[in-house]
């Protein structure tokens, strides 16, 4: 191993070169004193002065020796102390050398200047071509030069100078390990770290055998993957045949023959591209224009085509590029898919006419509907017409009855006779408001109405309609509650009061006890009116019907209405665009909910109309 690291000598140097000069400086001074003593005479002659003169010497000869004394007892101890450190020292350096040729792994040991200052055989063991230069502390550019010049490495075999740049690129970074192959079949990861003074230390493990491992892992995963990809192909229908970039098989299952009609004989013909194509034209003729065996191109789209058999068998064949520029061929028999469509199409076509001759008999029987309604709607609006027109002269014969009554009414008659005139009136009565709610009906659907829509004070409505019901109310045993509100509404004064007097003579009707009550609230823009009565209530599933003509639920004893009131207020609200809801609970009651658009308080000139007589229902 190599160590020219230069290990400390700090402090005792300085010391010992310290004292040396102190030494030699005094010596040089005793020597001088001695010599002066020596030559020097007594110019006056005098024996005192020499003697004093001696004294004087002596005893600047013993400070200076003394002094002399102790700096060369520090320098001894100086010595001491560096003799020690440098033993200390070269055993550092000895156990160093023990230890890092004690590795395993390869170590190399970087200064500052990028120069190789200690490495093991370990290290050489990897670049042998290095042991003469390591006594001469080669740089790290010079190694690898020496290195990609040796081809020991299988990077500077391909390219010597981009793998010398790629190696100082690594080796300045040093901020992790990397992996190169050897010419010599090993890998050796190298591990490059910064030390504190600025250097590199790297250390080199062979990794050939982990490597090798790895490789027969690989291989392991690869064998089982091909046999898990082979199971499955022999597993499914399809024949596939895979091609490589030469065009030779190199992967097919067992369907693959069964499909093309092939013998075992005949499988070395279709080892190659070339050979499959010829075995399958010798088999089945000559393929069409589609060519569905043609190779493809890289990065061609998926082809797919159909090719006929001599046994007539109909084959689908399936072709796509690879990756590495080899092509998978799948072949499938598709005659009884192919036979299914067509009986499917048959199918299809002898349905379709079906549909068609369908069609065009319910096109004549929609025609015949649509004649038959539009002369249904013919006759409904003559009817509807002839009603609304005709209604003065059908009530003149009823008026001219109901006046013969009353005058015979007048008379003195028989008890008998009086009891048939009564039944009579009563008669009359109920024709004369049955044919009211018809002459209303009529003229609503004929649109022979026409509403006057305005500012309406609702209170006076309310007022009429309160002293038109509190009799009958009353002598039905129930609580009439129709307080005022101040609320003004916009809409028609007659249709309204006739809507509100149908629903409230309707709910007195069908309550057998507790209240029939009038409600309304302003909400956002508009005034919302609710009538409600502690009726039966009414089932869901005959909501609808309480609104068609001559509907009537099953009531009390009372005298029956004539099943016209709530149809006539439906049409009347659909004409006015009065939103109707009818909220119901069976042995509850009943509620009936009109919405109006609210008014400012204003004068209308038929608001008196509110408060007229009240006319019949229905």
């Amino acid at each position: 191993m190599t160590g020219r690291s230069a290990l400390g000598r700090v402090g005792p140097h300085s010391e010992l070169a310290e004292l040396r000069e102190q030494v030699r400086r005094l010596t040089k001074i005793n020597s001088a004193l001695i010599d002066r003593v020596e030559r020097s005479t007594d110019i006056q002659g005098g024996a005192f002065t020499m003697f004093e003169t001696a004294i004087t010497l002596e005893s600047l000869v013993r400070q200076r020796t003394t002094a002399l004394e102790d700096a060369l007892a520090r320098l001894n101890a100086a010595n001491a102390k560096l003799e020690s450190a440098n033993r200390e020292t070269g055993a550092a350096r000895n156990r160093l050398r023990d230890a890092i040729e004690s590795l395993t792994d390869g170590f190399a040991l970087f200064d500052a200047d990028d120069r190789m200052v200690m490495c093991n055989e370990a290290f050489l063991g990897f670049y042998p071509e290095l042991v003469e230069l390591r006594d001469r502390n080669p740089t790290f550019l010079e190694i690898i030069e020496v290195i990609a010049g040796s081809g020991r490495t299988i990077g500077s075999l391909i390219s010597p100078d981009r793998w010398i740049a790629d190696r100082l690129a690594r080796h300045a970074r040093a901020d992790g390990a990397h992996i190169q192959a050897l010419s010599d079949g090993r890998w050796v990861q190298i591990s490059e770290l910064h030390t504190s003074e600025g250097g590199t230390v790297g250390i080199y493990t062979d990794v050939t055998e982990v490597k090798a491992q790895d490789a027969r892992d690989r291989a392991r995963e690869l064998a089982e993957k091909s046999a898990i990809l082979q199971s499955t192909l022999d597993t499914i229908r399809l024949g596939v045949a895979v091609y490589d970039a030469h065009r030779s098989l190199i992967a097919w299952n067992g369907s693959l023959l069964r499909t093309l009609s092939l013998s075992e004989d005949e499988f070395s013909r279709v080892l190659t591209h070339a050979g499959m194509i010829e075995i399958c034209e010798k088999a089945n003729g000559p393929f069409g224009p589609d060519r569905p065996f043609e190779w493809l191109a890289q990065g061609s789209p998926d082809v797919v085509a159909l090719r006929r058999q001599k046994d007539g068998r109909v084959i689908e064949v399936r072709r796509a590029t690879m990756p590495d520029g080899g092509m998978v061929m799948t072949f499938e028999d598709v005659s009884e898919r192919i036979e299914a469509s067509q009986v499917l199409e048959r199918r299809v076509a002898e349905r379709t006419t079906e549909l068609e001759a369908e069609v065009e008999e319910r096109r004549a029987v929609e025609a015949q509907l649509i004649a038959a309604k539009t002369a249904a709607e013919i006759a409904n609006r003559s009817k509807t017409s002839f009603i609304a027109g005709a209604s003065h002269d059908l009530l003149q014969p009823l008026n001219a009855a109901r006046l013969f009554v009353s005058a015979l009414s007048d008379r003195h008659l028989p008890d008998d006779v009086r009891s048939l005139l009564d039944q009579a009136g009563v008669a009359l009565d109920s024709v004369e408001d049955l044919l009211e709610a018809l002459f209303e009906i009529s003229r609503l659907d004929a649109g022979a109405i026409e509403p006057e829509t305005g500012a309406i004070a609702l209170d006076r409505i309310l007022s009429a309609l309160r002293i038109e019901f509190a009799p009958l109310a009353a002598s039905a045993g129930l609580t009439l509650e129709i307080p005022d509100t101040g609320l003004w509404v916009e809409s028609d004064v007659r249709m309204l009061r006739r809507v509100l007097q149908n629903i409230v003579s309707n709910a007195i009707h069908y309550t057998v006890k507790g209240s029939v009550s009038i409600a309304a609230e302003l909400i956002g823009e508009d005034v919302v009116i609710a009538i409600r009565d502690t009726g039966p209530g009414i089932p869901p599933e005959k909501r609808e019907l309480v609104f068609e003509e001559f509907r009537r639920l099953e009531g009390n004893n009372r005298k029956p209405g004539k099943g016209l009131g709530l149809s006539i207020v439906r049409r009347t609200c659909a004409m006015l665009g009065h939103d109707l809801q009818l909220r119901s609970t069976v042995g509850e009651g009943s509620t009936f909910v009109l919405r109006l658009p609210r008014a400012e308080p204003g004068q209308s000139a038929a608001e008196d109309a509110a408060c007229a007589p009240p006319g019949p229902m229905a």
